[in-house]
């Protein structure tokens, strides 16, 4: 299947560049680019893209309200966000994984870590950049700005064993090698956790690991 990708940048330099990338995929095509959040919005109803790649500092609209309301929406539900960004605004990644992102990566990125990225984020996977993901993720989740839907409280002893590796970056293969399940075990564990926890992907999920306790700086990195 092709992905169609709709891009949000308001470089429009910066726009071309991801074009001419995400084209030369053969498994990719571009739907649209949007140069607002406003107009990414607008786009995502309008083109149907599968995954928007979606900076965060744009004009009339930043990429968090623009990826919130696009995660608000019915019609969009099938919609993957995955969110870039630079050191420079850390403070901003919790902020759009809570408004619905299913992950992010840094601006300075391969190429072809990013066509990767846009791979496994619209497979359903969480894609959490490497480097200062947990230590960003501890840090912003002590404000208490949006509580979790549910917590592993309400978990088996060993859906928080799964949840645990959920948010170290595990996939449902390694998650499977990692406890002596079949692949399809690990998989219906996630989605169980899922379904107790509120959370809408596996993004959501490392969002409630951290925010819970379960998953603390030094324990792991996603």
């Amino acid at each position: 299947m092709t992905i169609r990708v709709l891009l949000a940048d308001d470089q429009t330099l910066v726009r071309a560049a991801f074009a001419m990338l995400v084209e030369s995929a053969p498994d990719m095509e571009v739907v649209g680019q949007a140069g607002t959040g406003r107009e990414a919005v607008a786009l995502a109803r309008s083109r149907r893209a599968d995954l928007v790649v979606m900076d965060i500092r744009m004009p009339e609209m930043d990429g968090i309200e623009a990826t919130r309301r696009i995660a608000a929406e019915e019609d969009l539900a099938g919609v993957k966000v995955l969110v870039l960004t630079t050191y420079d605004t850390d403070e901003h990644i919790v902020e759009a994984l809570r408004a619905g992102a299913s992950g992010f990566l840094v601006k300075d990125t391969r190429p072809a870590d990013l066509l990767d990225a846009i791979r496994t984020v619209a497979a359903g996977e969480a894609l959490l950049s490497p480097g200062p993901t947990a230590r960003l993720i501890a840090r912003f989740l002590q404000s208490p700005a949006l509580p979790a839907a549910g917590g592993p409280e309400c978990l088996s002893d060993r859906e928080r064993e799964v949840l645990t590796l959920v948010a170290r970056g595990l996939n449902n293969t390694e998650i499977a090698e990692a406890l002596g399940l079949s692949p399809l075990t690990a998989k219906t564990h996630v989605s169980r956790i899922m379904g107790k926890t509120g959370a809408r992907d596996r993004a959501q999920l490392v969002i409630t690991a951290y925010e819970s306790g379960l998953v603390t700086p030094g324990s792991g990195s996603p």
